[in-house]
C-alpha cells in the first residue's frame, strides 16, 4: 500500500525491503527554481540511494545542468518488474517543467533508466499516485496526476518497447493542493485488486480509480477528501 507521504519523509530515508536499492532520500536545498509548490519543502539538487550492501550512491543534478528534484520524498520500489528495487522521483527542468523519472543501479552507479516527457513549460508539476501492476497483466504501471492544480488529469504509463508508454488518462482528479506538504491518497488493495485513491477536481470527495482492460473506471465515494477520509479509505475501512 502506498500511503500519503509527508514532509518529514524528505529529510529522512524512504525505505523498502528487497534487493538493489533499499533506501533513498533527497539532499542539498536548491534555490535555482523557486516554484515552492510544496509549502516549506524545498526543491533539492541531490538524490542519495543506499543499496542492499550498504553502499550509498548519488546523483547531483548540478553536474549536468540546473534541473532539480521537486518532490515530497523518493519512492523505493521495483519500478520495472525485474525483481530489483529502483527509485521513482519527480525531476523538474527549469524550462520544461516536471517529469516522472526512474533511477536504478546500473554498472555500479545510479542511472536514470526511464522517464516520462517533461510537461512542457516551467512551473508545471506532477504528483505521483502509484507504482504497481494496476491491471494484473504482469507489467508494472506508473501513475501520476498531471498538473494537480490545473489540468487535474490522472495519467497511467506502462513499460513497452524498453521504455514508458502512456496507456490511459482521466480528468477531474487530483491529489495535491498548492502549499500542501503531502501528496494525498495513493494505492490500496482490499482484496479485489488495486485501486488508486484520489480526490475529485474540487478536492471535495475521495475517488477510487481502477485500471481495467477497457481503461480507467472511477467510483466517487461519499467520504470527504480530508486526512481522516484518506486514512479510512487507505486502511480499507470503506
Amino acid at each position: 500500500m502506498l500511503l500519503a507521504q509527508g514532509a518529514a519523509a524528505q529529510d529522512g530515508w524512504a525505505t523498502a525491503p528487497g534487493t538493489g536499492i533499499v533506501a533513498a532520500r533527497y539532499d542539498a536545498d536548491a534555490d535555482v527554481y523557486p516554484h515552492r509548490i510544496m509549502g516549506r519543502i524545498r526543491e533539492k539538487h541531490v538524490l542519495l540511494a543506499q543499496d542492499d550492501a550498504g553502499q550509498v550512491h548519488s546523483v547531483d543534478l548540478r553536474q549536468s545542468g540546473s534541473s532539480v528534484f521537486e518532490d515530497i520524498a523518493p519512492r523505493v520500489v521495483d519500478a520495472d518488474g525485474d525483481g530489483v528495487n529502483d527509485v521513482v522521483v519527480v525531476e523538474t527542468d527549469p524550462r520544461a517543467g516536471a517529469q516522472l523519472a526512474v533511477y536504478g543501479l546500473r554498472r555500479g552507479g545510479l542511472t536514470k533508466i526511464a522517464a516520462t516527457p517533461h510537461i512542457g513549460t516551467r512551473f508545471r508539476w506532477l504528483a505521483p499516485v502509484a507504482v504497481a501492476d494496476l491491471d494484473g497483466d504482469g507489467t508494472v504501471d506508473l501513475a501520476y496526476v498531471d498538473r494537480p492544480h490545473l489540468a487535474m488529469t490522472l495519467q497511467v504509463w506502462t513499460w513497452a518497447g524498453g521504455g514508458l508508454t502512456r496507456i490511459a488518462e482521466m480528468g477531474d482528479l487530483t491529489n495535491h493542493r498548492i502549499g500542501d506538504e503531502v501528496i494525498w491518497g495513493g494505492l490500496r488493495d482490499c482484496g479485489a485488486g488495486p485501486e488508486m485513491v484520489l480526490a475529485d477536481g474540487g478536492f471535495n470527495r475521495i475517488v477510487l480509480v481502477r485500471l481495467t482492460s477497457n481503461g480507467l473506471r472511477r467510483e466517487t465515494t461519499g467520504l470527504a477528501a480530508t486526512d481522516g477520509g484518506f486514512r479510512r479509505v487507505l486502511s480499507c475501512r470503506y
